[in-house]
């Protein structure tokens, strides 16, 4: 009976973790600058690589009840690469004087730049 629960779990983890991922893709596709489609990446990509891993994960617990490490340790690098990278490619692309697109209201980041120069 709890594997029938902790498999139906992993399911419903694997398919919302690919609707997510699916998602992220979209906006990779559909946003206009590199500002909005690092942020798509960084976010939504990571939110769903988790949840597709995690629920493999539930999966070999419930199905051979084993816990698998290496999945661990890749939610773990997913965790930390995924945010990681999309916040510096949006800073290189800032520091590159890449052009945001032309909804963009405000720049904060120019004013703390500034302020730590002087």
């Amino acid at each position: 009976m709890i594997t029938t629960i902790i498999i139906s779990i992993s399911l419903i983890l694997v398919i919302l973790g690919a609707l997510i991922s699916a998602f992220a893709a979209i906006g990779l596709l559909r946003l206009d600058d590199v500002y909005s489609r690092a942020h798509a990446a960084g976010k939504a990509a990571t939110l769903g690589a988790m949840l597709l891993l995690f629920g493999v994960f539930l999966f070999f617990i419930g199905k051979e009840g084993m816990i698998n490490m290496q999945l661990i340790i890749g939610i773990i690098f997913v965790f930390i690469t995924g945010p990681l990278a999309s916040h510096l490619i949006m800073k290189a692309a800032y520091n590159l004087n890449t052009p945001a697109t032309d909804r963009t209201q405000q720049d904060d980041f120019n004013e703390t730049l500034h302020d730590k120069k002087l």
